[in-house]
């Protein structure tokens, strides 16, 4: 069910999406932000000069929401009736980014700050309203039959940019509830935030992080971010085991209440997919954007069977790191450290320069994007950790880093320019209506600059260390973004499947489903260790976005593809193929997404797609163990 409203909820979603770039490593020195030169800064003037027009366009928006709400009863009168409400609501919408934008950005860089939280607040209170207000808008618009609609957007060109959305929700038709049963639904959405906000509290507020004390005599406590960059740094395999076990361990100690949180997020979702007449909970999360089940049946047996290139991978740093056994905690530790370090300015430059690619316009679009404003680049106090790109329609998108002069934050920041340049060339060349893009589509373009940046930092060295590291970073990408999201989203599957079969979901049922993929999908190449099988307690997208992680893969599929396409093969074929991406790009949300990845030349429904990844992957690898072989034979001159 598409209408209006939607467009409240694009920024959120968006920001939400990109949050969980590849984390950060290392520690940086956390800086006084008043320190911080503006041009390492966001410009919230870019927005609203200040909090007195915030509150001018809150304001504004509420009386627009009730002009909106005032509409019920008028679609039938005719096209010009259904075109008022989309261009009402597309005015709604702009707002919508603006004031939530300015309360969320300004939050995010100091969470300390109570008055911003309350905006912020007020902000979400006021989208739940109008939630409810116009629940009406679907149910009405579908009293019209499709084929009198039809003939209104063909003879009106001015609803042209709004045919997609009018035209999917009478493809959804038989999912949308009366007016009634619309208006039900939509009281319960605070009520169907409760297991996801108990799982935060109890996985945040609540939880008691345990310390260790090292071989060393260190201590440490092990929040996420100690636990891992002990894992990233401790040489140690007996501190790392301690490690893991006693960072699990504030986890498991309260399994039964996380599977009783997940079984309640798994019984909602199975409520609203029945209420929706829908089958099963995963056809429900996919019909939205017009998925077929069975791309995600077809990534999720497709990977299962290529597992191979993860194993040898495994059993390679197993070998370089002279381990008797090798555990998922050894996963991190490098094997061989560069101590080059990549200052931001540098970092940039190289960034601009890898996706030449790419063409001028892009390169200069990205030069203009990063030149100064739109990035918030240091760690300060009080600022939220890690990396997201917040688009902001008519104004521009908005990137938050914690950079950190470690590689990891090169590729980070490489990433996250890739969601902005996406946003940059979507709203660039489509109206509001279409500019948003899906999830589904939102990781091509950063995973697809990652591996232009890739390619431009292997062409400047040929020392088989800094070699190694770079393609040890390629490999980890593919496992973390592809190989675990996938076996997340095999979790989702078999744990969903079994309450909608009424199945009992316990702590040991959930530890047996879990436990029994890390058998399949790392063999013998890791010893299985009791607590990992309870890793489902603590992966917040079980609990706050149920079937989101398969994109991830799918994304980084399509683009291995499309990359593959842009530089291999003939001159002509080369350039064909960058404008289909380019034209992937500037299309945003204007079509659904399968059909979007087809025209630039994926089918996500092929298994041979979901294979070019594992074969890159086993590719990869290979010239991995080639350059091991280097420095092994190096030291042993």
């Amino acid at each position: 069910m598409i209408i209006p409203v939607r467009f409240l909820s694009c920024c959120v979603g968006l920001a939400s999406l990109t949050a969980l770039s590849p984390a950060l490593t290392g520690q940086a020195a956390t800086r006084d932000r008043a320190q911080v030169p503006d041009e390492y800064k966001w410009n919230f003037g870019t927005i609203f000069p200040d909090w007195t027009a915030w509150e001018a366009a809150m304001k504004e928006m509420e009386a627009k929401m009730a002009e909106y709400a005032a509409l019920k009863g008028t679609l039938s009168q005719g096209p010009e009736a259904v075109l008022k409400a989309h261009l009402l609501g597309d005015e709604i919408g702009m707002l919508s980014y603006k004031v939530y934008c300015y309360t969320s950005l300004q939050r995010d860089v100091d969470l300390r700050n109570q008055e911003i939280a309350a905006r912020f607040q007020q902000v979400r209170a006021l989208f739940a309203k109008f939630g409810t207000a116009t629940a009406w808008f679907a149910p009405e618009l579908l009293t019209i039959p499709e084929a009198t609609m039809t003939e209104w957007i063909a003879a009106t060109p001015a609803l042209a940019p709004y045919r997609h959305s009018i035209m999917d929700s009478y493809r959804q038709q038989k999912h949308v509830l009366n007016e009634d049963g619309e208006r039900l639904l939509s009281y319960a959405s605070q009520l169907r935030q409760a297991p996801t906000a108990i799982f935060q509290e109890l996985s945040t507020s609540d939880i008691q992080f345990p310390e260790v004390t090292l071989s060393t005599g260190r201590t440490v406590k092990l929040t996420p971010a100690g636990y891992q960059s002990l894992l990233n740094t401790e040489r140690n395999q007996a501190d790392r085991a301690l490690a893991a076990a006693s960072h699990y361990s504030a986890y498991t100690e309260t399994k039964n209440t996380y599977a009783a949180i997940y079984n309640g997020v798994m019984q909602r979702g199975w409520f609203n997919a029945q209420a929706r007449n829908y089958g099963s909970t995963l056809e429900a999360a996919l019909d939205g954007n017009a998925i077929p089940v069975e791309v995600v049946q077809t990534l999720v047996e497709a990977v299962r069977a290529g597992t191979a290139p993860v194993q040898r991978y495994m059993k390679l740093r197993k070998e370089l790191l002279g381990l008797d056994s090798y555990h998922l905690y050894d996963g991190f530790v490098p094997i061989y450290e560069v101590a080059d370090k990549h200052p931001y300015d540098t970092a940039r430059q190289t960034v601009l320069e890898s996706v030449a690619p790419l063409g001028e316009d892009y390169q200069t679009k990205m030069s203009r994007f990063l030149g100064g404003g739109w990035v918030d680049v240091y760690e300060s106090e009080g600022k939220r950790s890690g990396a997201y790109n917040m688009g902001v329609y008519g104004v521009g998108p908005f990137l938050l880093m914690n950079y950190n002069d470690t590689l990891d934050a090169v590729f980070t920041l490489a990433h996250e320019a890739g969601h902005a340049m996406h946003t940059v060339l979507a709203n660039e060349t489509q109206p509001f209506a279409t500019a948003g893009y899906t999830i589904f589509v939102a990781e091509v373009a950063s995973t697809t600059n990652e591996r232009f940046l890739l390619d431009a930092l292997l062409a400047k060295t040929s020392d088989p260390k800094e070699r190694f590291v770079l393609l040890q970073h390629a490999i980890d990408n593919i496992v973390g973004t592809f190989y675990t999201q996938v076996m997340f989203a095999n979790f989702e599957l078999e744990a969903h499947r079994r309450v909608e079969q009424g199945q009992p979901v316990t702590a040991k049922v959930l530890d047996e489903i879990y436990g029994a993929l890390l058998q399949d999908y790392y063999g013998e190449a890791v010893a299985a260790d009791e607590f990992y099988r309870s890793t489902w307690t603590r992966i917040p997208h079980f609990y706050n976005s149920p079937y989101y992680v398969y994109q991830y893969a799918t994304c980084f599929a399509s683009s291995a593809q499309l990359y593959q396409a842009m530089t291999e093969g003939a001159e002509e074929a080369r350039a064909a193929a960058l404008e289909r991406y380019l034209t992937l790009l500037k299309s945003g949300g204007n079509d659904y997404p399968m059909e979007l990845l087809k025209r630039a030349g994926v089918d996500l429904t092929q298994r041979d797609t979901i294979q070019a990844v594992i074969t890159q992957m086993d590719a990869l690898v290979t010239q991995l163990e080639a350059e091991a072989a280097k420095i092994t034979a190096a030291a042993a001159e």
